[in-house]
């Protein structure tokens, strides 16, 4: 356990403790396949990281202030993307902060996202340990079909957050309680200022909390013929998704910045062909 690990009670939630299955797999990928030097992140690293939002709030918000609202909603889109990706390094404390530094980053990520992601974070990481079971509340909607998962999508982060609070004890809930302030404080500001802009952005944001079940979750998830999670191999729309579709890889070496997850999936792929070749992509695609 990394010290940072050691500081933070979400990450007692251990990630190495999986179901049995991912166990096995993973100690013999671990054997084959280096992965150790794709983990070492330094902080200039992890402020590259923490950039990748900014151009598209600057791109969404310059579209909602002259009005030009599709180009607002796909930047919005791309905001709520890369913000779940940073999100996702954060909670993996993958971005070579300290723990004060990962849980800092959680804080701003919910005001701009709308949402505590320190409730996330408890369920994400209960997700990497009890993947597929009954305890597994982030990803129980990989089971359902599609459209029960978008009427589903409003109830999700009702669920989360109310689970976390239940199970997160008083530190996670005071996390919390900073992340809704932080919550109400922005969407208050919105109101009071009047602002198209910001208005704009409290409703895209609430509106993309209720897609996170389909495109967090489920599209990556669904039908997975007994495996942990879908994969991606076509270069472009690893690209175009920041390579947030690489998701078999994550799940077998957690601490695997998502930065380097096209790297770890070239040597999976040399090592054991037979393994993704045998998972569904996320995006079916005519080329590689």
């Amino acid at each position: 356990m990394t010290a940072a690990h050691a500081c933070d009670p979400i990450s007692e939630i251990t990630e190495t403790t999986g179901i049995t299955a991912i166990l096995q797999e993973r100690r013999r990928l671990s054997r084959a396949v280096p992965w150790r030097d794709l983990t070492a992140m330094r902080v200039r690293d992890g402020m590259v990281e923490c950039l990748h939002p900014l151009p598209w709030i600057a791109l969404s918000w310059m579209c909602a202030a002259s009005g030009w609202w599709v180009p607002a909603i796909a930047a919005a889109f791309m905001i709520f993307l890369t913000a779940l990706r940073l999100n996702h390094e954060a909670i993996h404390n993958n971005l070579g902060f300290s723990a004060r530094g990962h849980r800092l980053v959680l804080h701003g990520l919910s005001a701009l996202m709308l949402g505590s992601n320190s409730a996330v974070a408890v369920n994400h990481l209960r997700h990497h340990r009890h993947v597929g079971q009954a305890d597994d509340l982030e990803g129980k909607c990989g089971t359902m079909p599609a459209w029960r998962v978008l009427l589903y999508g409003p109830v999700f982060p009702i669920e989360m957050h109310r689970a976390a609070w239940a199970s997160g004890g008083s530190i996670v809930r005071r996390w919390m309680a900073i992340d809704l302030t932080l919550n109400a404080a922005v969407v208050t500001a919105a109101v009071a200022s009047g602002s198209v802009v910001l208005l704009f952005h409290v409703a895209a944001m609430l509106v993309a909390q209720c897609l996170t079940a389909f495109f967090a979750v489920w599209i990556t998830h669904h039908d997975c013929d007994g495996a942990v999670a879908r994969t991606q191999r076509s270069p472009l729309v690893n690209l175009l998704t920041y390579n947030m579709f690489l998701h078999l890889e994550h799940h077998l070496f957690p601490a695997v910045p998502v930065r380097r997850l096209a790297r770890l999936a070239e040597r999976l792929d040399r090592a054991f062909p037979a393994l993704t070749a045998g998972t569904r992509p996320v995006i079916p695609t005519p080329f590689r």
